[in-house]
């Protein structure tokens, strides 16, 4: 009886404990995670204000925000610090894995936070304003810029009770502290040195939200991140200086091919696809023009190379221009935004290769002189099988012609040379040559 009981309870242990964990994990509290990697664009905006949204639909104890960025665009900064304040959930920005940095834009969205942390061996500051482009704006916009940008800086450290001397400094002097720097200025509120040691650290925590005062309950929470859409890592990818840099120069290939070889249509396709991605990047990402110009320049000496024989010159210059151009392209522009090195050097070598080799051949096959056809006839030399006085017979690409000559007389057996087509008879000319080979006797 007694084994009876016991083997009941074991049965019921192991059936009831599934549920009894199921419901417990339900009715524990939830932190949201998000993932902001790289340059802040309006992609990261869109991801950020999406999951605040999911989040505070999810009745979530607090959005968890890891961030590791060498800054961004102010405006996608501004809407993101927008949505921390009309947040009902609250928001802690975490500077995270060790190693990783919060500069510029990336430092003040930690600023605006509810609960501002950072991991060991991290930095964050070097915010002062760069204007897009690579303009260089006069003393007086430059000063109006950076009052402007100190004082939206200030304005936040003061909404979040952080050190507003510090925020200001950030904007004006690019000033940058580690994670112990920045708990003794009073720039953040926590260093962890983890994940779990984050949701310890919060547990209790009271802050100011939308809905007013919450307290952060994070004892045994579930964790679930919040990923990007497909949506978000597309727009993500193609805001990237080097995405935006191939994907022009894929433009460029895809529209001159279609242009030096009518028909391909393939490249053509590729070309429109890719230039209107571009044109969707160019309109984010800060572009120098100075850079476009030297890339065009480039390109016109490429061509210009295949046509007017200048020994290579003008691709060397063209080469040189576009190397200079690719530098440029993106310089002056937010951290964050310039093409890596080593792509410009790969790209230079590719588009002088495929001007040089790809569209040379192309225009070389043109210019080639037809072997088939009527136009394949054109300038043969031939034997008369009849007299051509003024009119006779020859035999030229396996099929006998009705032939007129141009001039004098033509006896049979004499060389005869193909000057035209006219309708369905061939205009000749005498000419002393050898007969062509396979010719029928």
């Amino acid at each position: 009886m007694m084994k009876r009981v016991l083997l009941l309870l074991v049965f019921l242990i192991i059936a009831i404990s599934p549920a009894t964990l199921a419901l417990a994990q339900k009715n524990s509290p939830l932190i949201n995670t998000i993932r902001i990697e790289g340059p802040i664009d309006p992609a990261t905006a869109i991801y950020v204000h999406r999951s605040i949204g999911e989040a505070e639909e999810n009745g979530a104890q607090a959005v968890v925000i890891l961030i590791e960025t060498p800054g961004g665009l102010m405006d996608s900064m501004q809407k993101i610090v927008q949505d921390f304040y009309a947040s009902r959930v609250p928001i802690v920005v975490y500077v995270w894995p060790q190693g990783a940095r919060a500069a510029s834009a990336g430092a003040i969205i930690a600023l605006a936070a509810n609960i501002a942390a950072m991991s060991p061996g991290t930095n964050m500051g070097a915010a002062h304003p760069v204007v897009m482009g690579g303009a260089q704006p006069d003393k007086i916009m430059a000063t109006k810029l950076e009052n402007d940008a100190a004082a939206y800086a200030r304005s936040i450290a003061t909404r979040r009770g952080r050190n507003v001397d510090w925020a200001e400094q950030v904007v004006r002097k690019s000033v940058s502290v580690n994670e112990n720097e920045a708990k003794q200025k009073n720039v953040i509120d926590i260093i962890a040195k983890d994940q779990a040691d984050l949701l310890r650290q919060i547990n209790g925590r009271k802050v100011d939200t939308a809905a007013g005062k919450v307290t952060i309950s994070s004892v045994n929470a579930r964790v679930e991140p919040i990923e990007q859409t497909v949506r978000e890592r597309f727009l993500h990818a193609i805001d990237n200086p080097n995405i935006t840099y191939i994907l022009m120069l894929l433009a460029v290939y895809g529209l001159i091919f279609e242009l030096s070889n009518p028909g391909a249509i393939l490249p053509g396709v590729v070309g429109g696809i890719a230039l209107i991605m571009a044109l969707f990047s160019f309109a984010v990402v800060p572009v120098n023009m100075a850079g476009i110009l030297l890339i065009i320049f480039a390109i016109a000496l490429f061509l210009i190379d295949l046509h007017v024989p200048t020994h290579g010159i003008l691709t060397v210059g063209g080469v040189i221009s576009f190397v200079c151009g690719s530098l440029m392209l993106f310089s002056g522009g937010p951290p964050g935004y310039q093409i890596s090195p080593w792509l410009t050097i790969l790209m230079s070598v590719l588009t002088g290769g495929f001007f040089i080799f790809g569209v040379g051949a192309g225009i070389r096959a043109q210019r080639k002189r037809a072997v088939t056809g009527a136009e394949g006839m054109m300038d043969q030399i031939v034997e008369a099988k009849t007299d051509i006085d003024p009119k006779g017979k020859v035999f030229v690409e396996g099929s006998w012609w009705n032939a007129q000559t141009d001039g004098e007389p033509i006896k049979k057996g004499e060389m005869v040379r193909v000057i035209k087509l006219q309708k369905l008879t061939l205009l000749v000319r005498k000419e002393e040559a050898t007969p062509k080979a396979g010719s029928p006797e």
